[in-house]
């Protein structure tokens, strides 16, 4: 056990080791993490609750990746974990923040199915402390084998990617009045990076508006099959996509693109996209707040996959006008974010932070 909080940890690869989080940077105080693993299966890995998670449920996606070792897959999981807090509480929910994050055997020797049928029974095990989706590496499918041993899962129903991408498009107008005092998109150029479920979401709601689209994605098939749907856009190097000159860049695939090489490189006016944990550091969200670009926060303008997977669990009919108008409050909370930033002269990451603070706190 760990004597500073109720957070308890064990990790049962080669040795034992308690209280390891606690000398992680990636560690908020977090509620407890969760080892899964069986060894006959190859499932391994962690779930991280951040914020409540046993009275009331948690939210938060299940990533199937591989990783480094299972330090890397740990980090992931708290950084994660703490993103989905903050994320629920500027979004209205009442949901605490957790992440599950599953280790892709490195030798190749397994059975997906059988991995996650195994995941599942665990899940259930939790008795609706956690409540789960896709996250890069699982998809629909896993989620409907995972339904046949735990009843705790959400986006069956709703389609997160496209609220996810729903709520970007509210936040991007409300960067276009920002900007340039627009009520449309019209005639602005965008940047994407990673064109994946959510990432064309978004191209297809921006296509009509856009004078001119770049976009990168690393899977050569899924950029061909886009660029044929939508031939006007102008693919570039997945390396070089942050650097284009345009009104805004969207990036949509990795962690940690805004870091310290990158943002010196950045020629945009403003940042709005779907990637989890885009800043390195809160000090990076200040030197493009110096730099005078808008960089609006990713746990507050991604929050529609969230709010659409919380629409489903709460409610007997899922969707419709109701669940539009949660998402297209996104645009509301980024522009009272936007504003308080202008007017305290402070990087908008920092107002978005003291907002959600503030919530936990009561």
């Amino acid at each position: 056990m760990c004597g500073k909080t109720h957070f308890c940890l064990v990790m049962k690869k080669n040795n034992d080791w308690n209280g390891i989080c606690e000398s992680l940077p990636e560690f908020d105080q977090h509620n407890s993490v969760i080892y899964v693993y069986d060894k006959k299966t190859s499932l391994r890995g962690y779930i991280a609750f951040h914020r409540k998670g046993f009275k009331i449920p948690s939210f938060g996606a299940t990533r199937f990746l591989k990783y480094k070792d299972d330090i890397d897959a740990l980090k992931d999981a708290l950084r994660l974990s703490k993103l989905m807090s903050y994320k629920n509480a500027l979004a209205g929910l009442p949901y605490g923040g957790a992440k599950a994050v599953l280790i892709e055997p490195a030798n190749g020797k397994y059975k997906k199915s059988v991995l996650l049928d195994e995941y599942a029974k665990h899940l259930e095990r939790l008795k609706g402390a956690f409540i789960t989706g896709t996250d890069m590496g699982l998809d629909l499918e896993d989620l409907k084998l995972m339904k046949q041993k735990t009843k705790n899962l959400v986006g069956l129903v709703n389609n997160p990617e496209k609220a996810t991408a729903q709520g970007l498009f509210y936040s991007l107008l409300v960067v276009a009045k920002h900007l340039y005092s627009k009520k449309t998109l019209k005639d602005l150029s965008f940047a994407i990076q990673g064109v994946g479920k959510v990432g064309e979401e978004l191209l297809s709601l921006v296509y009509p508006f856009a004078s001119k689209i770049y976009v990168s994605e690393i899977n050569i098939k899924t950029l061909k099959k886009v660029k044929a749907k939508y031939p006007n856009i102008v693919t570039v190097d997945f390396k070089r996509i942050h650097s284009q000159k345009v009104d805004i860049f969207c990036p949509c695939a990795i962690p940690n693109i805004l870091n310290s090489k990158t943002v010196n490189q950045i020629k945009a006016k403003a940042i709005v996209g779907s990637a989890n944990n885009q800043l390195r550091s809160t000090e990076t969200g200040d030197t493009l707040h110096k730099f005078g670009i808008l960089y609006c926060p990713d746990y507050v303008v991604n929050a529609g996959g969230l709010i659409a997977v919380a629409d489903e669990y709460q409610n007997r009919k899922p969707g419709g006008l109701k669940l539009e108008e949660k998402v297209k409050s996104i645009g509301d909370r980024l522009d009272k974010i936007l504003t308080l930033s202008k007017k305290k002269n402070k990087a908008p990451i920092h107002i978005a932070n003291e907002m959600a603070q503030k919530i936990f706190a009561n």
